[in-house]
């Protein structure tokens, strides 16, 4: 497999879509999420996307086909929500190493299918690994500011089982995604440094935060430029930005880690802010027309979409991305203040 870093430095690559926004098309009633496997589970499971990788695998791999198709050249596992943590809601902690290590095998054979096809195109798998329901930072009380309902030993031993499944079943980077609370992401950074030293390995990794509102910081208040510092210590092959907000809000918040870092710079926001009906109205040729400032700043070097992004949100996007260069990783364009 051609190694990702010096494709990078030629082309900007193209991460895929959403996944729920596509599983949603096919109205999966809790006996689809159940299948026969777990028909007697005691909880409901509707809503559980993770659990479609073993009980509706078929949709999951068209999903990553169409994304490819697409012009994608990196798919994330069906695994955002797969840690013991979040799998708790579901009573399904025992299935999490199962849950992604199938999610990976299942988006592993479809790149490979792709690469075999067009070889001078290799398709990548990105192993996702969600921010979890909890949150190490902030207290859910507002009357015990010092309560925390999860620790960090808690969140590192989830996530490390969680990379361990990924890697296992065929991952060729990690995505740790949708940061809200960078210690949730230290987390599972630090779980992912112990794989590496104790399988003597390496592997890409990529991380993404989340700005949840027009004041411009993350959930646990930290700035674009704070987010950036305080995982700087970690080798990594991009950072960037995820959900929340649509390409156009997006665009300042690029601009600060952008000239910041010697890291790969990543972006996938959502088909611009969802309506009172919670859905995403942007069209692909509107996106891809926000995305272009992105390309023609040259602030980026992943582009894909989040929330409500489809196929075709991909497509356009892929065929403007094509037509730039991809933002220099030299460190003599970087301002440091």
């Amino acid at each position: 497999m051609p190694n990702i870093n010096d494709i990078l430095k030629q082309r900007i690559l193209v991460l895929d879509g959403a996944m729920g926004t596509m599983l949603q098309r096919h109205s999966f009633t809790e006996a689809d999420f159940r299948g026969q496997r777990f028909a007697d589970h005691p909880v409901s499971v509707q809503g559980n996307n993770d659990l479609l990788s073993l009980t509706q695998p078929k949709a999951i791999a068209d999903v990553h086909a169409q994304y490819f198709e697409a012009g994608a050249d990196i798919v994330e596992t069906n695994t955002f929500s797969g840690t013991t943590i979040a799998m708790a809601d579901y009573q399904m902690e025992d299935l999490v190493y199962e849950l992604n290590f199938e999610s990976a095998r299942i988006a592993r054979e479809v790149a490979d299918r792709f690469s075999n096809e067009q070889p001078d195109k290799p398709r990548f798998v990105a192993g996702a690994m969600g921010p979890t329901n909890k949150t190490a930072s902030l207290s859910p009380d507002v009357n015990d500011p010092g309560f925390r309902a999860i620790s960090f030993e808690e969140l590192r031993v989830a996530y490390k089982q969680q990379a361990e499944a990924l890697m296992d079943g065929g991952s060729d980077l990690l995505l740790v995604e949708t940061i809200f609370d960078t210690l949730n992401a230290k987390a599972a950074l630090f779980a992912i440094a112990q794989i590496k030293e104790e399988r003597s390995l390496d592997i890409p990794i990529m991380i993404s935060g989340t700005i949840t509102d027009a004041s411009g910081r993350t959930l646990s208040g930290q700035t674009a430029e704070a987010f950036l510092i305080s995982i700087s210590h970690i080798p990594l092959l991009s950072i960037g930005f995820n959900c929340a907000l649509g390409a156009k809000q997006l665009t300042p918040h690029l601009e600060v880690v952008a000239h910041r870092t010697e890291l790969a710079i990543s972006a996938y926001p959502n088909a611009g802010l969802p309506n009172a009906f919670s859905e995403y109205d942007e069209t692909p040729a509107q996106m891809a027309a926000q995305v272009e400032e992105y390309l023609d700043k040259g602030l980026i070097n992943i582009v894909g979409g989040c929330c409500g992004t489809t196929p075709e949100h991909i497509a356009a996007i892929a065929q403007v991305a094509a037509k730039y260069q991809p933002r220099s990783l030299d460190p003599a364009n970087l301002l440091y203040s």
